[in-house]
């Protein structure tokens, strides 16, 4: 199917605008008055930034084609895979290597995806005839969840700062993925004309380069440890409830939905497993009690 291969190649794209755009933030410096415009003009002269850049923008692009051929409640939980490539990835760009406790999260991510989405079978949906007053109370909802847990990272240091930031981010990115799948359906149904008509449009235009500077205060608060699992993971979930609440779309219910819980919870705890990853510690140039190199090998008794 075209939008979960589309959706699969943006959560590999995404994966790979995290691991740069964090590898040219780690070494910036946290607070002082100035030091959001400060910090851009520094990233400005890492090329490693820009890379970073053009993979946010490649992935924007393939989801928008996941989500103009597909119910955006199938297309953003794929997105969870993020998390696993971003791991790999890490791996090479932070020179470590996955240990069987990565390797098994990873698989059993993945099960759990395929568990969840065969039960579920996301389908049918009309955003054309999307209420304005859901939208209202969506998008007020969901940026005051977003603004709750600013306030809550600015309030915290290291790994809970940027824990909080990227909740507040995935949180910020789901309700844009659902504004570009309204879009989708201006283009539909107006073409090139329907999108510059689409009041989605403007709202996009000006949450996108609030959110990318946000994306920027996440990967330079902490860990990937810390941000990745948390922006990973509530992106789909306000997507996929903004599908069910504002474009009507259906998922199988009765026993289908023990299924779709059991693939929920493998998707969970293996998140956990790979939250926990001396790998996602190692990225992390500032912090004293950052893992750097896997534990050593036991000792064996002489013979």
């Amino acid at each position: 199917m075209l939008s979960i291969a589309l959706a699969v190649l943006a959560a590999m794209a995404n994966a790979a605008a995290s691991v740069l755009q964090r590898k040219a933030d780690r070494d910036e410096p946290e607070g002082g008055a100035g030091s959001g415009l400060r910090m851009l003009w520094h990233l400005a002269h890492k090329p490693v930034w820009f890379a970073g850049i053009a993979a946010i923008i490649v992935g924007f692009l393939l989801q928008a084609g996941a989500l103009a051929t597909g119910p955006i409640t199938l297309v953003q939980p794929i997105l969870v895979l993020e998390l696993g490539f971003t791991l790999l990835l890490a791996a090479v760009v932070f020179h470590s290597r996955l240990y069987t406790r990565e390797w098994t999260a990873v698989g059993g991510m993945t099960i759990g995806l395929a568990l969840l989405l065969y039960s579920l079978q996301p389908s049918g949906g009309d955003r054309h005839a999307a209420s304005p007053t859901l939208w209202a109370i969506a998008i007020a909802v969901t940026l005051a969840i977003a603004v709750v847990f600013i306030a809550l990272g600015y309030r915290g240091h290291h790994a809970r700062r940027a824990a909080y930031l990227g909740l507040a981010t995935g949180t910020g990115f789901g309700l844009i993925a659902s504004l570009v799948a309204g879009i989708t359906a201006a283009y539909a149904g107006g073409g090139i004309g329907g999108v510059f008509t689409a009041w989605q449009t403007y709202l996009v235009i000006v949450l996108g380069p609030l959110l990318f500077f946000l994306l920027q205060k996440t990967m330079q608060a902490g860990r990937l440890v810390a941000s990745q699992p948390a922006l990973t993971l509530s992106n789909p979930i306000v997507a996929f409830g903004i599908g069910i609440t504002i474009f009507g779309e259906h998922v199988r219910t009765g026993g289908w939905a023990a299924g779709a819980a059991m693939g929920a919870v493998l998707i969970a705890g293996c998140t956990l497993l790979l939250a926990r990853s001396p790998l996602l510690d190692a990225d992390d140039a500032r912090d004293p009690t950052a893992v750097r190199k896997a534990p050593p090998e036991p000792s064996r008794p002489p013979a």
